[in-house]
């Protein structure tokens, strides 16, 4: 609560100070800032909460704290943004961190794993179920301090060219699919395939891979997916939710006059809610239209989501195992999801679940 007080405050004396105080404004530093994105500008929802970010950023400030948004490829390739941030080519970016499970296993609780948080069970754990100060901990490692950037929801469960009606229709499967689940799929006989989302699309069409996921309805009828792989399947248990993040240099962050960094708690925020609120919005809609193009949508087997969870919860064992900063953040983020869970099941998801089933007997 305090922190949120604090934000107000520093939202609430920018904007006093950009129409009250036009002189303390003028005495401040005018600073330009690089943002590089992991993302293309075709993802306009995506990419879009970097702009939001920047015109935020620079509105607080009365225009003194500027900050370019450049799109993957045009300062570093989008998987290296990290890196560059970490090295101070540019002062900040915006990435999903489960793309560096490369580098540590651990990076991938700042976005997603299997079987994980919902969008708002991880904007609970971060903001006040003591996630920031873990993340943090572990992004200091990198020269990083991390914000909140978006967040997409449950993701969709992948296209496929056949129909998955058991565990054994997933063996010899390829499918473009990375990071924690990918190990898991493995196990079950997938045979996983990295691939840019560029080159997801012709992969499927020429039969290099047998299925692909990617995000949702809107992000994934852009691709075109639907008319090479018509089976679309949900829940995708790999990301029960996907969250997004901000990284600040740290060596630049503590260079800023505080009430930019107040600036940059504000806009981080405002960009994350607002990344989830437009897929809430487009994605139904996408949906309605990919069903009009002769989508077949299916829901997992009850034996494949078991088994996957069985798989999923014995590779992240074996993680923490072997792995102490996956660890210190893997054992009080369980607790956490075991907490949410329950809790869920004792009002959010009866009301729910009540209110799909009244809406289709309405119908």
């Amino acid at each position: 609560m305090e922190r949120r007080r604090f934000i107000a405050k520093a939202a609430a004396g920018a904007g006093a100070g950009i129409i009250a105080a036009p002189a303390l404004a003028q005495s401040q530093p005018t600073i330009n800032w690089r943002l590089a994105s992991s993302f293309p500008k075709s993802l306009d929802t995506i990419f879009g909460a970097a702009d939001i970010f920047t015109k935020r950023i620079s509105q607080l400030t009365n225009g003194k704290f500027n900050i370019r948004s450049f799109a993957a490829g045009e300062i570093v390739p989008g998987l290296q943004v990290l890196d560059a941030v970490q090295a101070g080519t540019v002062e900040c970016g915006h990435s999903a961190s489960y793309y560096y499970f490369g580098k540590d296993a651990a990076f991938s609780f700042d976005c997603a794993v299997p079987f994980g948080l919902t969008s708002r069970q991880h904007t609970a754990w971060y903001d006040q179920g003591g996630g920031r100060e873990l993340m943090r901990a572990f992004f200091k490692d990198y020269n990083i301090i991390n914000f909140l950037g978006g967040n997409s929801g449950t993701q969709m469960g992948g296209w496929f060219r056949k129909e998955i009606k058991s565990t054994a229709d997933l063996k010899g499967t390829k499918m473009r699919v990375a990071g924690f689940a990918g190990k898991v799929l493995e196990r079950l006989g997938v045979v996983p395939q990295q691939l840019a989302g560029g080159d997801i699309y012709p992969a499927l069409e020429k039969g290099t891979i047998d299925a692909a996921e990617w995000v949702g309805p809107y992000d994934d009828e852009k691709l075109g997916f639907f008319k090479v792989a018509p089976f679309y399947y949900a829940p995708g248990w790999w990301e029960p939710s996907a969250s997004f993040s901000f990284y600040v240099n740290i060596k630049e962050w503590e260079k800023l006059p505080k009430d930019y960094q107040a600036a940059v708690e504000v806009a981080t925020y405002e960009a994350h809610v607002g990344m989830q609120a437009e897929y809430d919005v487009k994605n139904p809609a996408a949906l309605a239209r990919l069903l009009k193009n002769g989508v077949k949508l299916r829901s997992y087997p009850k034996d494949v989501m078991d088994a996957c969870f069985k798989t999923s919860t014995a590779v992240m064992e074996e993680e923490a195992a072997k792995n102490a900063k996956f660890r210190k953040i893997y054992d009080p983020w369980k607790r956490f999801r075991q907490d949410q869970n329950q809790w869920a099941s004792v009002a959010e998801a009866p009301i729910q679940n009540y209110l799909i089933s009244a809406g289709r007997l309405a119908k």
